[in-house]
């Protein structure tokens, strides 16, 4: 069992994940920053903890990251100004990877997407400009780091059920959220993904198969 830190922990994926991260034996508090969202949180058996990321210094995440296994970040600022854009997927989730490491916590799960990093192509004048660019550098910051990460990098998500995944995917397509859900899951348990940017989209492999042939 691990205890591990949800960071977003009301967001689409994130309540999908967490049933399935209770259910492999984990125990998984999500932290929210609407105190409105602890039943939700609750119903999908995490247990909700209040706490705004976005304002929380390097010090604070670290006594709130204290005592855990795992960090999972999937959270967002979704679609907001390009400001708060920048200040939680990009300030934020790098001070989380600077107090996972002060916190002594060694795994880091990122939820990133499909086509991230310094060349993502997306213009300066395109309403995705600052996502991907806050994105890259959090992605960037993480990989310098000591942590053992992943980078998780679904594509263009979906609320169709999931089937399976592709890891070897020549392009970006689209993949399911709840298939997003098993791969957090997984992941968790997977460590031949430690260093590994995962891009993926929906497939016909089985999520448990398909991270075991990365061990292969």
């Amino acid at each position: 069992m691990a205890r591990i830190a949800l960071i977003g922990g009301h967001g689409k994926v994130a309540l999908l994940a967490e049933p399935l991260l209770a259910d492999a034996g984990h125990q998984v508090t999500a932290f929210v920053r609407n105190p409105d969202h602890a039943a939700d949180v609750r119903a999908a058996s995490a247990t909700p903890q209040v706490a705004d990321i976005e304002t929380l210094g390097v010090d604070g995440l670290t006594e709130l990251l204290r005592g855990f296994d795992i960090v999972v970040w999937s959270a967002g600022a979704g679609g907001g100004s390009p400001e708060r854009t920048y200040a939680v997927d990009r300030d934020a989730a790098i001070r989380s990877m600077d107090a996972a490491v002060a916190a002594g916590v060694r795994r880091y799960i990122m939820v990133s997407y499909f086509g991230a990093g310094p060349d993502h192509g997306v213009p300066e004048g395109d309403s995705f400009f600052a996502y991907a660019d806050a994105k890259a550098a959090a992605d960037t910051h993480l990989r310098s780091t000591d942590l053992d990460w992943t980078i998780l990098m679904p594509s263009r998500l979906t609320l169709e059920p999931a089937r399976g995944i592709d890891l070897d995917p020549a392009d970006k397509g689209s993949v399911s959220r709840e298939a997003v859900a098993q791969v957090i899951a997984a992941v968790v348990d997977a460590p031949a993904t430690v260093g590994k940017d995962l891009p993926f989209n929906d497939g016909d492999t089985p999520v448990a198969q398909a991270l075991a042939s990365l061990g292969a």
